[in-house]
């Protein structure tokens, strides 16, 4: 800005000493000069002044929420879509992405970060990495920390480097936990309750500061020993698989034996049984028989024993491996006895030699 500074001398040397100048000539001097010399000034500054405005315009979008600051301090937090407010440095905003699940690696770096972790391409880090388990073992301990933003305000506000302390917590909490471990747990079996139990501690952890995060996962991405000992442990680790597999094929023949032994000897009892109710049956058939004969007998001798010798006879000749010969009293007491010498090493079928009994008894009977 510059003014006719020859005239405001000019009109200064017309005052004289000790008199007042003339201030409202002045300021007219000074309106017309900055008219003359700026005379769109007021349009330029009304589009600054609407442009200082516009700035307060902001959209938030669907992953994120904002949060808006008056003076440094919180004022209130918006949703998704477009909003408005006072302009820089009256009010500002942030606008954190609150669905973004990052991720912290502990223990190793993976440098792409896209790939995630592939084991002998990482970088290890063995002073987050070693730990001291339950039984004085030292073990390695890679693992990554999944979390989201649950809170923006207490996210932004309350703690002022949230990975770090999202990295510090976890560690710590890794440390406890594995320290409450055996190392067979840690290398076998319980990985998966050392990553539960890691999690939620850490969200204890997390919880108690009000950081305005939650813990969506701990995985563990290797579990070893230190190389200087990694072979021995390598030798008990496959001792024990042996163990294991011999123990599941011992289980498994014994459930395959059990069954079948049960079975057998379920089958033997039920025929034990089944043949003591037949004889018991039978035993009592034979004995009602024998009285049912015994009181006929009483009641008639001689018609019983005549009876009892013809069914007898019955039951022997009926058989058709019996040879029959018929001969009447008189034939047979002219018959000559014969004796079979060519058979007399081998077994005579015992139905003949019965039969051949019973006819001798039966016509000793008969004479």
């Amino acid at each position: 800005m510059s003014w006719d500074w020859e005239k405001l001398q000019e009109q200064k040397q017309r005052n004289q000493p000790g008199r007042t100048p003339d201030l409202g000539n002045l300021e007219d001097k000074i309106k017309q000069i900055w008219q003359m010399k700026f005379p769109g000034m007021k349009f330029v500054v009304a589009i600054v002044v609407l442009l200082w405005l516009a700035s307060g315009i902001y959209i938030v979008e669907p992953d994120e929420v904002g949060v808006v600051q008056r003076f440094g301090a919180y004022a209130r937090t918006t949703p998704p879509g477009p909003h408005y407010h006072l302009p820089v440095p009256l009010e500002s905003v942030q606008t954190p992405k609150v669905t973004q699940v990052r991720r912290i690696e502990i223990g190793f770096r993976s440098g792409g970060g896209q790939r995630g972790y592939v084991a002998g391409q990482n970088r290890s880090f063995p002073e987050e990495a070693l730990m001291l388990t339950g039984d004085e073992n030292i073990v390695n301990v890679q693992f990554i920390v999944q979390y989201q933003i649950k809170n923006a305000q207490d996210y932004l506000f309350n703690i002022s480097q949230p990975q770090k302390t999202v990295k510090d917590a976890a560690e710590a909490a890794m440390r406890k936990v594995i320290g409450h471990n055996k190392i067979d747990n840690a290398l076998t079996t319980g990985k998966f309750a050392i990553q539960n139990d890691t999690k939620q501690l850490l969200q204890t952890i997390l919880d108690h500061y009000t950081s305005g995060i939650n813990i969506v996962a701990v995985q563990l991405q290797d579990v070893h020993p230190p190389k200087e000992v990694s072979d021995a442990f390598k030798d008990v680790a496959s001792a024990k698989e042996d163990k294991s597999r011999f123990i599941n094929e011992a289980e498994a023949y014994r459930n395959d034996l059990i069954p079948k032994t049960r079975g057998e000897v379920a089958s033997i009892v039920n025929q034990a049984e089944a043949y003591k109710q037949t004889v018991i049956n039978k035993a009592e058939g034979d004995s009602s028989r024998f009285l049912a004969v015994l009181r006929e007998y009483k009641k008639a001798k001689d018609i019983t024993k005549k009876r009892l010798y013809l069914e007898t006879m019955e039951s022997i000749l009926s058989q058709p491996s019996v040879q029959k010969v018929i001969l009447s009293s008189e034939a047979l007491g002219k018959a000559v006895p014969y004796l079979p010498l060519d058979r007399l090493g081998e077994p005579a079928p015992t139905g003949r030699m019965q039969g051949a009994s019973n006819a001798a008894t039966g016509n000793k009977g008969g004479n």
